[in-house]
């Protein structure tokens, strides 16, 4: 690796010129009048793929583009697909950006423009390592290919059709990701577990219209009442989901992992005072950390029923509708939850109610064993880049591209973020610490090399 990080040392300027034109690419795939922008930022990381040897492509799908590469073949070694997004967020509140967000700025260490974090500068480490091996080598130790998209930031609409129309040519042994944060300032983290979703949508319909609840009340169910008691019924006092079955298929935390969390630098009191609460609250027998990352949970996301406006009126309304989800743990199947979900509200409801319930969206969760060797083989790559050993985190929301590509190339994925939590990625300000940057490089490049050796391994 010494003659790799000579190169790395003597490029630094080059690799942060060239992530300052891909900034300057206005990507943001929302918003139709940046089109020509999105397919130009297509065109500009397909290129710089092509420059590699790389057989590289932009294919065009019903919405925008995937780039899609492959390194030059390596007899025998393994294949890692890279994932990433080329798309960026709105940048919008202009009067809350201290600089143009299209024109990247280098204020105390970091570079600031939109998508610098998220996803630009980290799926960069990964390219930029390819080119250390080429330059210095001659070639890779492994096979690399490239999957990146044009559509993150507005859920991915068309990717997941095409990695399932292209399931043998994505074919590989372990998906990398650089797409978050480390879990905190020089204390990288491998994540190796996502919480899934499932998420629905209740209307419960009484009365024909709105009703006078003096004249009728109480001779009619009231749908804003049904309505709450059904919610409530989903959760007792204790934290626990009620739905028949619900744990049936929960992996139980391990005492490595309970330990692990249990030894992490994080500060509850801090992360209380961050959200503006005075105490949490949840499933009783675990800890903050372990609930937020490694337990199902239920919340309601949005309520609405009969009156709203100013003052008092007094009827008891037509309709009321909720809005929930639960965070499901890996070996949780949506499917599942959704009949057993299904079962329980029709039983709950009270005469005079119709039901309708709408499955709006639902995905498993994904765990990679810690003894994985490609795991494993991260961490002495994390390590001998940023200088100490990872940590490994779970995260409590949802990725559902990564548990596609987990599923339908059964391979494990590697979530390994070179990210800060205050990057502002979806807000003004945006940033990536210029020494992450390039330590992600030269972890990206230490990486390539331990892949190949879990192959030699196996």
């Amino acid at each position: 690796m010494s003659q790799i990080d000579e190169y790395l040392a003597s490029h630094a300027a080059w690799f942060e010129q060239r992530l300052c034109d891909f900034l300057r690419i206005a990507s943001v795939s929302n918003d139709p009048a940046y089109r020509a922008e999105v397919d130009r930022a297509a065109d500009w990381i397909a290129g710089q793929l092509r420059s590699l040897g790389f057989a590289a492509e932009v294919c065009p799908t019903a919405g925008h583009p995937v780039v899609y590469a492959e390194s030059p073949p390596v007899e025998g070694a393994p294949t890692a697909l890279v994932y990433g997004h080329y798309d960026v967020q709105p940048a919008d509140r202009p009067d809350k950006w201290t600089s143009p967000p299209f024109e990247p700025s280098i204020r105390d260490g970091s570079i600031c423009a939109r998508g610098a974090s998220d996803n630009k500068g980290q799926l960069l480490t990964h390219v930029f390592s390819a080119r250390a091996w080429i330059e210095t080598a001659g070639r890779l130790p492994l096979n690399l290919k490239y999957l990146i998209e044009g559509e993150e930031e507005v859920g991915s609409p068309s990717l997941e059709p095409f990695i399932r129309q292209n399931a043998q040519r994505l074919a590989c042994d372990c998906i990398v990701i650089s797409d978050g944060a480390q879990f905190g300032p020089n204390q990288p983290a491998i994540t190796y577990g996502l919480r899934g979703i499932a998420y629905y949508e209740l209307v419960l319909r009484g009365p024909s219209r709105d009703l006078h609840s003096g004249s009728f009340g109480g001779t009619v169910t009231n749908p804003a009442n049904a309505l709450v008691r059904i919610l409530a019924a989903l959760v007792d006092g204790h934290g626990r989901v009620q739905l028949p079955g619900f744990y049936d298929d929960v992996v139980p935390l391990s005492e490595r992992e309970r330990r692990e969390m249990a030894a992490l630098p994080f500060d509850e009191k801090a992360y209380l005072q961050q959200v503006g609460v005075a105490a949490s609250t949840g499933e009783e027998g675990y800890t903050l950390l372990e609930r937020r990352w490694a337990r199902p949970t239920y919340d309601i996301n949005g309520l609405w029923a009969g009156y709203q406006g100013q003052g008092a009126k007094t009827i008891l309304p037509e309709s009321a509708g909720a809005k929930f989800s639960f965070r499901l743990v890996p070996h949780q199947d949506p499917q599942q939850i959704t009949q057993a979900l299904r079962s329980m509200l029709e039983s709950l409801v009270p005469p005079g109610i119709a039901m309708e319930l709408t499955d709006l969206h639902g995905s498993p969760g994904v765990l990679v064993p810690l003894d994985s060797p490609y795991i494993q083989a991260a961490a002495r790559a994390i390590e001998y880049a940023f200088g100490r050993s990872p940590v490994y985190t779970r995260e409590g929301g949802s990725i559902p591209i990564v548990t596609t590509l987990h599923q339908t190339l059964r391979a494990d994925a590697l979530l390994l973020g070179w990210g800060q939590d205050d990057d502002n990625c979806h807000s003004p300000n945006e940033k990536f610490s210029l020494a992450d940057f390039h330590r992600g490089i030269r972890a990206s490049a230490k990486l390539w090399e331990e892949l190949s050796r879990v192959g030699k391994e196996a």
